[in-house]
Formats: structure tokens, sequence, C-alpha cells
């Protein structure tokens, strides 16, 4: 539920994308009533209902976050103020490449904070949240820190590379499908990993 609850705003990206794929001109007429503006891009109306979607799903994630906790995580935060700059750009330039931009800008974020975090701050994000759950030498939690540093990054290498080397709907379909599977390939081998050292060490 965790899961399904974080992929809130990308699965009503998805959804309204390839509903406006298949009903671009109504999409059309939406986004130019939301926008207040008769000339909107056929072809690009779509993307522009699907970011329409995607500001407006993540504002109210964070809201409910506030509502049921009291207390937004920092990133919730970061992502907010980037979707809503790069979809903002999208909205104003009718230009789907800034919103593609966006998954990069806060994968590398993640990784730099995470890398700042150990070298400048000292402290180990994922030791942080896995500490109480397992003991582990401080060079092993080092290296599985830098492991989530080097996945973000690769990720967001390969997002540019999709985002700008096939068609929209293939990005979209990765965004979604695409980076999910490779998050949870690596967590799911990272935790193999760890549980056999585990394992091993007692």
């Amino acid at each position: 539920m965790k899961l399904l609850f974080d992929l809130f705003p990308v699965i009503l990206f998805f959804i309204a994308f390839k509903y406006s794929e298949k009903n671009p001109e109504l999409a059309a007429s939406w986004v130019g009533s939301l926008l207040g503006s008769a000339t909107i891009d056929v072809k690009q109306a779509p993307i522009l209902l699907a970011t329409v979607v995607v500001i407006a799903a993540t504002v109210a994630q964070i809201a409910w976050v506030h509502f049921r906790h009291g207390k937004v995580d920092k990133m919730l935060w970061v992502s907010l103020v980037l979707v809503s700059v790069f979809g903002g750009m999208t909205l104003i330039f009718q230009d789907e490449n800034f919103i593609k931009w966006k998954p990069t800008i806060l994968y590398w974020v993640f990784a730099g904070s995470m890398a700042f975090g150990a070298l400048v701050l000292k402290k180990n994000a994922i030791k942080a949240m896995l500490g109480e759950q397992m003991t582990l030498p401080e060079a092993v939690w080092s290296k599985v820190n830098f492991s989530w540093v080097a996945f973000f990054i690769f990720m967001g290498v390969l997002n540019l590379v999709i985002a700008f080397n096939f068609p929209t709907d293939v990005w979209v379909n990765f965004k979604l499908f695409g980076g999910m599977g490779l998050l949870l390939v690596f967590v799911v081998g990272q935790g193999m990993l760890l549980s056999k050292y585990v394992e091993e060490e007692k």
C-alpha cells in the first residue's frame, strides 16, 4: 500500500496520458479551459493534460500526508517543487521536453543528498532507515549507501536516454513500469546480498 501511495502521482500521470492519447481533441479542449488558452497543440495535448494531473496529484498527496501524519518528508517537497517548475514550463511553453527532465533531476537530487550526507555530514541514509533491522560493519553500510547513489545516477541517465531517443509514449511506459521494475530488481538483489552477508557472519 505504501508503494502504491508513493506511485500515486505517476499512476495518474500514466492514466491521463493514455486516455488523452485516444482522445487528443478532448484533452486539448480540457487543457485549453484549464489554462485559459484557445491555442493548444493537439499533438502535445496528452502530455499537457498528464502534466496538469501529476501536479494536482502531487499536491493532493502532500496534503494527505500532512493531514494524516502532520509531517511531510523533505523529498516529497522536493518532488513537488520539481514537478511544479518543470511541469509549469511544460504547460507554459507547450513543450514536453521540460517534464521529461523532472525524473532525472529528482534521481540526481536523491544521489547528491545521499552522497553529501555520507561524505560531508557523516550520516548514512540507508543505515538510518535499516539500522534497527540489521547490524552491519560501517564499511558495508557505506558500500550499500553508495550503491544507491550509483543506482540513482544510472536511473537519471537512463531516463534521459529513453526520454530523448524514443517516442513519448515509450517514455511514459518506462516512467511507470521500467523505472519501478528496475527499482524492485535492485532492492531485491541488494536485500538478498545483505541477507547472505548477515547469515555468513552468524
